[in-house]
């Protein structure tokens, strides 16, 4: 599937200009509670000295918004000028009280008029849905004004693991919800006049996240919209799994040059995002931070077609798959900036096999996922063999080439954990949540297991999960099979524990009895 080339307007936000043919900016949000007006200030100031262009806080209560204005003047007072961002769920209220402190506030379309999905199948009217979304369009209101007094910039973000009932009950859990949802608020907000907005399609699934970017860049333009566009994958984890999740996805988009700014959601410190996104950002536009010339997305092999990519290792001059035989078909060798401009069915069917440069394993790691992402997405190789002319080289290359195919599900080959990179609404130690689970399961294979923070996005997000570890208030989890929530308020200490015996459990009552 070809686009048409998507160009965004430019828009200031604060002291930063964004969209057209400006570099790509990166950002980053705080995990500070944001009624910590010391802690967060610190974690702010990290954050910018790291690099990130715009910081984002989040705004849970009418007090957490109020105590904007004292962790805007602590960063101020340091002398920096970076933007602040809100981020609301649930509260039209503390959006209308922040975009009167901060330059920026998002607001999630999926629980900020509309009741969030309850992920049970209702039906509503024509009429209805046009009286919701009137409902909608008025609920707005007092904000648009406000963001226009006040000259703040407002970005429309949209989760898949947060899209309202009413959005669900017509499309589902889908791309075209996502971006139907966004496209209803921009209309609302461009019928007013208003025009400062940023718009993202988040998702922790890599797949679904292209799509429905792609997509909505494909109705904007039918709409003469062209708003820029923030990437990310959310819940993508840690370490080496998240940085390639976030590479795959984002550096897709940026190739076929969407995308106007990046957060890299890590479940770790905050400012470790930064040289991340900057790395993603580089890989695939080089020194200008923006690909000038973009490629077109790649046609997605067709449902059903047989498709198997294994990962190749190379001795001498052939290339030799899994079990030992030597591939016999077409092999592409290809340089970074080869990987660049390739497009349309050059990589179909082929092994790749492209060749780095690259010391670091982690910068290998980043540069890799962001230029092959895209073709695994798209379902096209054979089969993948990476060679470096670096030092990284042996088992780490075979590793990282099932690692490619893992984040861009091609290829699932051991477990998958979705974990947020916490904010202000977290009440638990995610991070060591996050090694207590994989400890906890790293005897078991192909699985999904989502560790969330809170209950905003984790339902949701954990909907394409099998088992979800939630922060359920302090120091107590719920949970999950799936999207519902079988053992509530566990304490932490026992929480890993009652997550395996639930999946033991389960495991036991589906293996057949000889």
């Amino acid at each position: 599937m070809s686009l048409t080339p998507y160009k965004s307007d430019i828009i200031q936000i604060g002291s930063l200009t964004m969209g057209g043919t400006l570099p790509v900016r990166v950002q980053s949000m705080t995990n500070t509670d944001t009624l910590d007006t010391a802690s967060s200030v610190s974690q702010c100031i990290r954050i910018i000295e790291a690099g990130s262009e715009l910081v984002r806080l989040t705004a849970q209560g009418i007090r957490e918004a109020e105590n904007l204005a004292a962790i805007k003047k602590g960063v101020r007072t340091a002398g920096f000028e970076t933007p602040l961002c809100a981020d609301i769920h649930f509260n039209p209220g503390a959006a209308e009280v922040a975009a009167r402190i901060v330059e920026k506030v998002r607001i999630n379309p999926g629980n900020y008029a509309d009741k969030r999905a309850s992920f049970i199948r209702q039906e509503l009217t024509d009429s209805g849905w046009m009286a919701e979304l009137e409902r909608t369009r008025e609920r707005l209101m007092p904000l648009i004004k406000i963001c226009t007094e006040y000259g703040t910039a407002v970005r429309i973000g949209v989760n898949h693991g947060s899209l309202s009932d009413r959005i669900m009950t017509r499309y589902g859990n889908t791309p075209e919800g996502m971006a139907v949802s966004a496209i209803e608020f921009l209309k609302i907000f461009r019928g007013e006049g208003f025009n400062r907005i940023v718009v993202s399609m988040k998702s922790s699934d890599t797949l679904t996240m292209v799509m429905a970017n792609r997509l909505l860049v494909r109705m904007m333009i039918d709409e003469g919209m062209h708003y820029p566009i923030h990437l990310g994958i959310t819940e993508a984890g840690e370490g080496e799994d998240g940085r390639i999740i976030s590479a795959a996805g984002t550096g897709t988009l940026l190739a076929e040059g969407i995308g106007d700014t990046v957060r890299v959601s890590l479940s770790e410190p905050p400012e470790d995002e930064i040289p991340v996104a900057r790395a993603i950002i580089k890989a695939v536009a080089g020194e200008a931070c923006r690909v000038m010339n973009p490629v077109a997305s790649l046609e997605q092999r067709k449902p059903g077609e047989k498709w198997f990519p294994q990962v190749y290792t190379r001795e001498g001059e052939r290339f030799m798959d899994e079990s030992g035989e030597p591939f016999t078909g077409e092999v592409l060798t290809v340089t970074p900036s080869g990987l660049q401009t390739m497009g349309g069915r050059q990589a179909y069917d082929r092994v790749l096999n492209p060749v780095f440069n690259y010391d670091n394993p982690e910068q290998l790691a980043i540069g890799a996922a962001a230029l092959l992402g895209r073709f695994f997405i798209a379902r096209h190789p054979a089969g993948l063999c990476i060679s470096n002319s670096g030092t990284v080289q042996g088992d780490a290359l075979i590793r990282l080439a099932f690692s490619i195919l893992q984040a861009t599900e091609a290829r699932i080959t051991r477990n998958r954990y979705i974990s947020c990179p916490t904010c202000g609404r977290t009440r638990f130690n995610l991070q060591e949540a996050v090694r207590k689970v994989k400890a906890a399961t790293a005897h078991l294979t192909g699985m999904k297991i989502a560790v969330m923070g809170c209950v905003v996005n984790g339902p949701g997000e954990m909907a394409g999960a099998d088992y979800g570890y939630v922060g359920a208030g302090e120091g107590k989890v719920h949970i999950y099979r799936g999207t519902e929530a079988v053992i509530k308020n566990v304490p932490e200490a026992e929480a890993p524990g009652k997550l395996l015996e639930l999946i033991s459990s389960d495991q036991e009552r589906r293996t057949p009895v000889n």
